[in-house]
């Protein structure tokens, strides 16, 4: 039986969140961004959760924007698995556009909320918002190529 490539158990600390971990920890997920949560937040809304660390910072001690991209780029992911639109694999970024707004601190959790926009038969078209508590960090846009089906 293959392994699955996600765990996506609850989370025990956070109610009402699943973790958002590939079950190879060597990957970037784990080695880069580090732990992460995901939820439903309605109709064609996820929202997903990162803890920035020191290894996360620039010399500024904000949130390095590489980080934040790459956030930005798993969360479309994690968003387009809870609508149930995509598995694990061969799904790709084909367009990724983010607006900076502000800098994220770091030991506070950030979190991206992503709304699907429209889905055709290849592609999801996607935006959202990350933000830590009530400070917006930045703003994005990006489309997912679905993997072609065999």
């Amino acid at each position: 039986m293959d392994t699955p490539a996600f765990d996506s158990s609850p989370d025990p600390d956070n109610p009402g969140w699943l973790n958002w971990q590939m079950t190879d920890a060597t990957r970037y997920n784990g080695t880069v961004l580090g732990k992460m949560l995901v939820r439903s937040d309605g109709d064609k809304k996820a929202r997903l959760r990162m803890y920035p660390e020191h290894r996360h910072s620039n010399l500024r001690n904000a949130v390095h924007g590489g980080v934040t991209l790459g956030f930005i780029d798993v969360a479309m992911f994690g968003a387009s698995r809870m609508f149930g639109l995509i598995k694990a694999g061969a799904a790709v970024t084909l367009d990724l556009s983010v607006q900076f707004i502000g800098a994220g601190v770091i030991g506070e959790p950030l979190e991206a909320e992503v709304e699907l926009l429209k889905e055709t038969g290849r592609l999801l078209f996607m935006r959202g918002i990350v933000s830590q508590g009530d400070e917006r960090v930045a703003a994005f846009s990006g489309t997912i190529r679905k993997p072609t089906k065999r």
